[in-house]
């Protein structure tokens, strides 16, 4: 029975990921960051400087100074997500090493854009199975568990920050410099793909035909709609608001169903991230 349960679709996509975001993450090393010398924050970037400063190997710097924060991380964050984890960071640092790779370029932006860009393609890839590669990746999910308002790409990018205004007293400011770009391209797209790759969006819809608005919204769109109980804060009038989420193709018809009916009406929309249940993509585990 739990050999099964290691064997669901779920478990399998995770463990894809782990292994896709390891190597596109490690690619940005060889290619792009290493040979110019940028630290992109991180035990990783204390290990790009150590490699700098006394020619000791990136991956295997990083994963002996990972050793403490697993420690702490397994206590905190449980045994599941520990072994994810301590997978990781093998793969993470053993592609790091080993992947026979050359310099793509001696232009320091272009490295740290598309290094920036590798990176968080590879670490969003990770944070999605439910693991981390360790070092400050590790300590952002922890507080992002107690702190969920903060992003992990937020938190990422000021703990990082201090680690790479270290790391310039010791190579160079420039360097440093350059590193806060490549911080800012990967802290971007560790949230663009943490959160999802596609924005749905919530649509609120306060109208005196909600009913009729409510009935036409399910008909033609095959949309579900929740009615919220209200009070207008002028007139104190029970008020119902409308929510519906809809695709970002559909807006535009949604808008288009409330002005025939209530062209009166208030709107207001938001991105939502990630929508998962009917209608969208499936709900399952982490």
């Amino acid at each position: 029975m739990k050999q099964k349960r290691l064997l669901t679709r779920e478990n399998l996509i995770a463990w894809g990921q782990i292994v896709l975001g390891c190597l596109i993450g490690a690619l940005a090393y060889p290619w792009f960051l290493v040979p110019n010398h940028i630290a992109p924050g991180g035990l990783t970037g204390l290990a790009t400087v150590l490699n700098y400063l006394f020619g000791w190997p990136v991956g295997t710097t990083s994963l002996l100074m990972n050793i403490p924060l697993f420690l702490i991380g397994f206590k905190s964050m449980g045994g599941g997500f520990a072994i994810r984890s301590l997978t990781a960071t093998l793969l993470f640092s053993l592609f790091i090493d080993l992947l026979p790779l050359g310099c793509l370029t001696q232009d320091p932006m272009l490295a740290s854009v598309f290094g920036g860009a590798l990176l968080g393609i590879g670490l969003g890839l990770i944070l999605r199975a439910g693991a981390t590669t360790g070092g400050t990746d590790m300590a952002a999910r922890m507080v992002h568990k107690f702190m969920p308002y903060l992003t992990v790409g937020m938190i990422l990018f000021v703990i990082d920050g201090i680690v790479v205004v270290l790391a310039g007293i010791y190579i160079h400011i420039e360097h440093a410099l350059y590193a806060f770009i490549s911080i800012y391209v990967s802290s971007m797209l560790i949230n663009l793909m943490v959160d999802g790759l596609t924005t749905e969006k919530a649509c609120y819809i306060i109208a005196s035909a909600y009913e009729q608005i409510k009935a036409e919204l399910m008909a033609e769109l095959n949309r579900g709609v929740t009615v919220l109980d209200a009070r207008g804060g002028f007139s104190g009038e029970e008020r119902p608001v409308l929510l519906c989420v809809v695709s970002a193709q559909e807006v535009a018809r949604l808008k288009l169903i409330v002005r025939r009916i209530d062209d009166k009406a208030f709107v207001f929309i938001s991105d939502a991230h990630e929508v998962l249940g009917e209608g969208f993509r499936q709900l399952t585990e982490e």
